[in-house]
């Protein structure tokens, strides 16, 4: 009975230590936040770090499909949730975020968390159940530009969607504007904002110039520490 409680005590340290080591790693490596209006760009800029920083991109619609899809207790929940056309809770929704985090916290050059938080208090829940965010990028596009983009992709797109109108998508800008400037009031020293009317590639060359800073500035927390 003493040799199991020893052996399970053991196993309970490895997992704390395990646990401990993932979290020291959370903070050693840039947690940046990418916010941008619906056909802004940011996915395509989000590509694009991927593809010259290795950094993990995580999009909450992305965790929420990909749990529903495993068949697990909690996405058969969230299936129920969103088919009944309510809203997942923020506390599922970080508890996802925290999940794919810690996972890949060890090996991880940074991380990418695409489209989140989306409304003031999520910021908060977000620095306090995970790691605090070291940077936000803010794709600023101009109403009409976003509604012109949104409506040409839906325009070449095959596939029709009921809320691809122009009524629809302004409401949605509306919506996502008084939400993000909420948010940004909150972060004004770590926020990044980026004129996105220019080419691709001009905004990514102001995007490589802050996270090479970033990196730089971790790696010297990181020796000093």
């Amino acid at each position: 009975m003493c040799h199991q409680m020893a052996m399970q005590k053991e196993a309970n340290d490895k997992q704390k230590a395990e646990e401990l080591r993932r979290q020291q790693s959370c903070l050693k490596v840039p947690i940046i936040w990418v916010l941008g209006g619906p056909g802004s760009g940011k996915g395509t800029q989000c590509d694009k770090i991927v593809q010259k920083y290795g950094f993990v991109h995580l999009s909450t619609g992305d965790l929420l499909r990909a749990e529903v899809a495993s068949g697990s207790q909690k996405g058969k929940d969230l299936a129920l949730i969103m088919t009944e056309g309510r809203l997942v809770s923020n506390d599922d929704v970080l508890d996802l975020l925290e999940k794919a985090i810690r996972e890949k916290a060890l090996d991880a050059k940074g991380f990418l968390i695409d489209g989140y938080p989306r409304e003031k208090n999520q910021g908060v829940a977000f620095e306090k159940k995970i790691a605090p965010v070291d940077l936000i990028i803010y794709f600023e596009c101009e109403d009409e530009t976003l509604v012109n983009r949104i409506m040409g992709r839906a325009a070449a797109s095959t596939e029709k969607r009921a809320d691809d109108n122009e009524q629809t998508v302004k409401a949605r800008i509306l919506t996502f504007r008084g939400n993000t400037n909420s948010i940004l009031s909150q972060y004004t020293d770590r926020t990044l904002t980026l004129n996105a009317e220019r080419t691709v590639d001009e905004i990514f060359c102001d995007v490589t110039c802050a996270l090479d800073c970033l990196l730089q500035k971790k790696n010297l927390e990181v020796n000093e520490r």
